[in-house]
C-alpha cells in the first residue's frame, strides 16, 4: 500500500485579497498607542507593584488560585490548546478549527520569539530581584548572561495571552462578524487578567505587561492577516491542505512535498 502526503493545487484567489496590505496606518496608530501607554505607565510601576503586594492580597486564596490559573492558561495552556485544536480539526476535517489552532499557535511562536529577544536585549531586573524593588534596573544585553531574573521586559505570559486573543478574535470575526462584540471582550479581558496575575506574582512590572500586550496583539493580528492576504502560502498548503491518500498497494511511501500550484 502506498501513502502519499500531498496538498492539492489551489486555485488563484481573488486579486483584491492579494492587494490588501499586511501593515496599515491603523497599525502605526496602535503601535504608537502601546508605546505611549508603556511610557505613561512606567512611572507607576512601583506603586502598581506595591498595590498588588500588600499582605492582605498576597494571603488571599482567591488571588493566589486565580493568578495560578491565568498563568497556566497562558503558558503552557495556550500552546496546548492551539496544537490540540489544530490536530482535532485536521483529524475530523473541520477546517475552521484547524485554521484557528494553526494561526493561534503561529501567533504564539512569533510573539514569544520577539519577546524573548527583547528580554535578553533590555536586561531588566524582575521586581523581586532587588531588596527594594527598582523598576529602573535595566542593563543592555544583560538578559543573555544574567539569566531569567534579568529578563523581565516584556511579560512572556502576557504576550501569549494577547497573541491568542488577537488571533482568535481576528479569525472568528471573518466567520461571525457580530461575534467580535462577544469574543473580543472575553478574549482580551482574559489576556489582561493574565498580565495582572504576573504582576501579582511579583514577576513583572506594569510596563512589562503593556509591552507584552502590544507584542501579542500585533503577532496575532499580523499572522491572521498574512494568511488572508497570502491564501496560497506554503505553510497553509503543507499544514492545512496536505492529506494522506492510498495509492499503489504494492508499495508504501510517504512524501511531505506539496503539489505544484497552477495559476
Amino acid at each position: 500500500m502506498m501513502l502519499s502526503l500531498s496538498a492539492p493545487a489551489v486555485a488563484q484567489s481573488d486579486t483584491s485579497t492579494h492587494q490588501r496590505s499586511l501593515f496599515t496606518w491603523r497599525d502605526g496608530v496602535l503601535a504608537g498607542g502601546f508605546v505611549v501607554g508603556t511610557i505613561v505607565i512606567r512611572p507607576l510601576d512601583k506603586s502598581a507593584a506595591d498595590l498588588l503586594q500588600t499582605p492582605e492580597r498576597q494571603k488571599s486564596v482567591v488571588y493566589k488560585v486565580g493568578a495560578q490559573g491565568f498563568r497556566t492558561v497562558a503558558l503552557p495552556g495556550a500552546f496546548i490548546i492551539g496544537t490540540t485544536m489544530y490536530a482535532v480539526g485536521r483529524i475530523t476535517k473541520v477546517e475552521r478549527m484547524a485554521e484557528l489552532g494553526l494561526f493561534g499557535t503561529e501567533a504564539l511562536l512569533v510573539g514569544e520569539a520577539t519577546g524573548a529577544v527583547l528580554k535578553d536585549v533590555t536586561g531588566r531586573a524582575r521586581p523581586w530581584v532587588d531588596s527594594v524593588p527598582n523598576p529602573d534596573n535595566w542593563q543592555l544585553l544583560r538578559g543573555f548572561r544574567g539569566g531569567d531574573k534579568f529578563r523581565s521586559f516584556p511579560s512572556g505570559h502576557t504576550v501569549a495571552g494577547f497573541a491568542a486573543a488577537a488571533a482568535v478574535s481576528s479569525e472568528t470575526s471573518r466567520w461571525w462578524p457580530h461575534g467580535i462584540y462577544l469574543i473580543g471582550p472575553v478574549m482580551y479581558g482574559g489576556a489582561a487578567l493574565i498580565g495582572v496575575s504576573r504582576m501579582y506574582d511579583n514577576r513583572h512590572w506594569a510596563s512589562d505587561v503593556i509591552m507584552g500586550a502590544a507584542i501579542g496583539t500585533f503577532a496575532g493580528t499580523k499572522v491572521v492577516r498574512y494568511h488572508r492576504t497570502h491564501p496560497d502560502n506554503r505553510l497553509d498548503r503543507w499544514l492545512l491542505r496536505a492529506s494522506l491518500s492510498p495509492a499503489d498497494p504494492s508499495h508504501i511511501s510517504l512524501s511531505i512535498l506539496p503539489a505544484l500550484t497552477r495559476h
